[in-house]
């Protein structure tokens, strides 16, 4: 227990020590629009806890941000009355980009990612310092656990680099990610039935750094298809990790260390593109609250899912996802 409450305290601060920097360049002004301590700490823990259990954070933030008020679409205004551009009117854009709740709101909750990072350091360091090891030779087996992850990293940076627009564009709405939560359920409770059905008790002992350069790639194959909303970068890389002879504990360290990786590139990508806009409607205190939540919550969701999925595999978090496609098709599409 005193171990527990110190990785909680551990992931705490590093991601303060992330985040603390950025309030010395606070500027003086109010932000335009009200983010409630509450409203942080509740985007905090729903990132926090769904980041890493395979039941897709898009859609838990979907209802977050409804039930928060946070999807408003309408262009913010300044003090004065002016109004507020994401991207001025230009002659290539005459129309521009106005600024909004929704689009600061869908950015905090990316740029929130580093308490998950947190946690991931703290939980996993050993891992990673092997890894760091095996980069100057020191260290075999963390030579191979950084190929692997970095060949299951590799597809899916290379694919949301490019396709990131299209997506926001063409797959980020509520029917896409019910489609989704409905068709990773079937997913999840087929790799359950398939993965008892093929191996014993016993059997599947292999460690992560003991996967094959090509089982490894094929993982990182199958996680681009998490780019689309909903899909649960977590399912995935378990599911894949499954079929690649990972029991279910060790599949879930692969897709903690994979994430890694993938959470920073997408905090730091959306960050650069549209962190300022965030710090402009929400300021940075409750920004730096609601990762310092996250990496609370997601130490506990992180523990809890390697404890729970090693006795019980995937299939209740399967029927929890239909039961969420099932909350969410009520709200947005009856």
């Amino acid at each position: 227990m005193r171990f527990y409450k110190n990785n909680l305290v551990t992931a705490a601060l590093l991601c303060l020590s992330f985040c603390a920097p950025a309030l010395a360049q606070e500027k003086a002004q109010q932000p335009v629009a009200e983010l409630s301590v509450g409203d942080a700490i509740v985007l905090g823990v729903v990132e926090g806890v769904t980041e890493f259990l395979p039941i897709s954070s898009t859609g838990h933030l979907i209802i977050a941000n409804r039930v928060l008020g946070l999807e408003s679409e309408e262009q913010l205004t300044d003090k004065t009355g002016q109004p507020l551009w994401y991207k001025k009117p230009s002659e290539k854009n005459p129309e521009g980009r106005p600024l909004t709740l929704k689009l600061a709101a869908d950015t905090y909750a990316v740029v929130i990612q580093v308490g998950a990072i947190a946690a991931v350091v703290v939980l996993y360091w050993s891992q990673l310092t092997a890894m760091l090891a095996g980069l100057f030779g020191r260290s075999s087996s963390g030579v191979r656990l950084l190929r692997n992850v970095l060949l299951a990293f590799a597809p899916v940076a290379f694919a949301g680099f490019f396709l990131s627009g299209l997506i926001d564009k063409y797959l980020f709405s509520v029917g896409s990610v019910i489609g989704s939560l409905v068709i990773g359920a079937f997913i999840m409770l087929w790799a359950e039935k398939w993965r008892r059905a093929n191996s014993r008790v016993g059997s599947s002992q292999n460690e992560p750094a003991d996967l094959t350069p090509q089982r490894a790639l094929g993982i990182g194959l199958a996680q681009c298809l998490a780019l689309w909303p909903g899909t649960s970068r977590s399912m995935i890389t378990i599911v894949g990790g499954y079929l690649a002879g990972l029991n279910p504990a060790k599949a879930a360290e692969f897709s903690f260390l994979v994430g890694l990786p993938t959470l920073a590139g997408a905090a730091v990508y959306k960050g650069a593109k549209s962190g300022g806009a965030m710090i402009e409607v929400f300021g940075w205190t409750n920004v730096i609250v609601g990762a310092v939540v996250a990496a609370v919550s997601a130490v506990i969701a992180v523990k809890f899912l390697v404890h729970f999925i090693s006795r019980n595999g995937l299939t209740l978090f399967a029927y929890y996802r239909l039961a969420l496609a099932a909350v969410l098709t009520i709200f947005y599409l009856i």
